[in-house]
């Protein structure tokens, strides 16, 4: 079955499904009011540099400082030097000999190589996310269509999944002849089939971006925006559209004129594949694309056996438990076992690509006895995760029969963008019991009688709390009433929530 990329784009929301096999298997969401930053450069500038941390804060013009580990610092050498041989610094180190400060900038201390106030040119590599602000590199890249240009760096990559070797060595070569000395460029995967004058395009393309971008930081004020990456669509159709895709649907015309514009200057060749859809029904409705959206968002996702797979995302980590369900099987226990966790390794692989779950995942299989069916569960997730482009590092089975890896994240999962905290629960889940509240209420009344002049307590509750409180809970009323020699009145109210109540006293006259 066809590889479709479908892009709608309305006003106030631009959301992108890849379908693979009728299949949604990624979807990229941005709202203009959300509007992604990652990959934009900024002028920023040092606020607060943390040696204990080995990082610092920079303030690039946005709500929150950003965070700039010292791995991702860019180390100017000659200004490095003049630093360290500067006698009017107060931490000069003129004693020493120059050849020494080579073994210096590896390693070195945050405090050595920022101070406050500093300017520095910047990237966000991590959009901000909750409470936290961006992560800031000074590592500059500039992604092209076939190429990503390192501008700091003196160094050639080639993608990693690009596996023919004879291939790699061809494009390394290609580019060490096309390259201005001391930059680097990385070949994307896209690249593979890419002739010569293809990539010397995308070449004099990003050296001229380059160039723009540094007369742009000359001129620019401090804690300003120098260059903003491609929006989503066209970022999207950057990376994703290649010859394996089969279709390019977009519903929007003028949002399809952009993207026929762009595919005819970088990759024309793919230019028949580009579609507008003008039909009355909704393009996501059309393609069935909605109900897999829902689906994404919920916590228990059923496998076609019987057997369920949880997912449950934390502050640190995201847990997914695999349980059988309603599935007993036909032969043995252990057999149903493996069956169930094989069909979750697909769905698990699925789900953190649709998802797009970052950062520490452990998988909970049911525990099997056979080694060779762990060994067998372990494989093929090892396969089914080889479809992600996104960075999955992978451990075996631990002692608990657990499944530990890490998937880099560089957005927001889809949950996060699409949805917010229960304004009841604060996103924990759990509510307090009508029970609970209403004992809690108790203990206040009891506490607090002895400082009151008063003959009657008023109590404003949730319904569900005052038909606790008054039917089964009308024996501890009297004995309250009888305690602190006051009379309970209690009304209920629907506006207020099941842990929240109002105490009144009325004093006595």
């Amino acid at each position: 079955m066809a590889t479709d990329l479908i892009i709608n784009a309305t006003s106030f929301e631009i959301r992108i499904a890849l379908i693979e096999h009728g299949n949604l298997v990624e979807f990229y969401l941005e709202r203009p009011t959300e509007k992604g930053l990652v990959g934009n450069i900024y002028k920023g500038k040092v606020v607060r540099v943390l040696p204990g941390m080995q990082a610092a804060f920079v303030d690039i013009g946005l709500e929150r400082t950003g965070f700039l580990y010292v791995d991702d610092i860019h180390v100017n050498r000659v200004d490095f030097e003049k630093r360290y041989q500067n006698p009017d610094e107060e931490e000069c180190c003129c004693n020493e000999a120059p050849e020494s400060l080579s073994n210096r900038i590896p390693g070195k201390s945050i405090d050595d190589l920022l101070v406050e106030g500093q300017e520095l040119l910047v990237q966000i590599c991590k959009e901000p996310m909750g409470s936290k602000g961006a992560r800031l590199t000074g590592h500059i890249t500039l992604p092209c269509r076939n190429l990503v240009f390192m501008p700091m760096t003196d160094h050639i990559g080639v993608s990693r999944k690009i596996e023919d070797e004879e291939i790699r060595e061809t494009l390394r070569h290609d580019i060490e002849k096309l390259r201005p000395a001391g930059t680097g460029f990385i070949v994307r995967t896209v690249a593979e089939g890419a002739s010569n004058e293809e990539l010397e395009a995308d070449m004099e393309f990003l050296l001229h971006l380059w160039s723009e971008i540094r007369d742009r930081e000359a001129k620019a004020p401090c804690m300003t925006l120098v260059y903003e990456d491609l929006d989503i669509i066209l970022r999207v159709v950057r990376d994703i559209f290649s010859p394996n895709i089969d279709r390019v649907v977009v519903d929007d015309r003028r949002t399809y004129e952009r993207v026929i514009n762009f595919v005819e200057t970088f990759i024309p060749h793919l230019r028949s594949k580009v579609h507008h859809y003008d039909s009355k029904i909704p393009i996501f409705t059309a393609y069935g694309v909605e109900m897999d959206i829902n689906r994404a968002l919920a916590r228990k996702i059923w496998l076609r056996c019987g057997g369920y797979i949880i997912i449950e995302a934390t502050e640190a980590l995201t847990v997914i438990d695999v349980n059988t369900g309603r599935y007993v099987g036909k032969t043995d226990l252990e057999e149903t076992i493996f069956k169930t966790n094989m069909e979750a390794v697909k769905e698990i692989a699925y789900q953190l690509r649709l998802r797009n779950i970052g950062g520490i995942i452990i998988i909970d299989f049911i525990d099997m006895e056979s080694e060779e069916h762990r060994e067998e569960v372990f494989r093929v997730l090892h396969e089914a995760i080889k479809k992600d482009k996104s960075r999955i590092n992978i451990l075996k089975f631990s002692e608990f029969g657990l499944i530990q890896l890490t998937r880099k994240r560089n957005r927001d999962d889809l949950t996060r963008i699409m949805c917010e905290p229960c304004p009841c629960c604060s996103g924990s889940g759990r509510i307090k019991s009508a029970r609970t509240t209403s004992y809690e209420i108790f203990r206040t009344i009891a506490r607090d009688a002895d400082k009151m002049k008063a003959s009657t307590v008023t109590i404003n509750v949730n319904p569900k709390v005052a038909a606790m409180m008054l039917k089964d809970e009308a024996v501890t009323i009297k004995n309250l009433e009888d305690e602190i020699k006051m009379t309970l009145v209690i009304f209920p109210n629907r506006e207020l929530h099941v842990e929240k109540y109002e105490i009144s006293w009325d004093k006595v006259k």
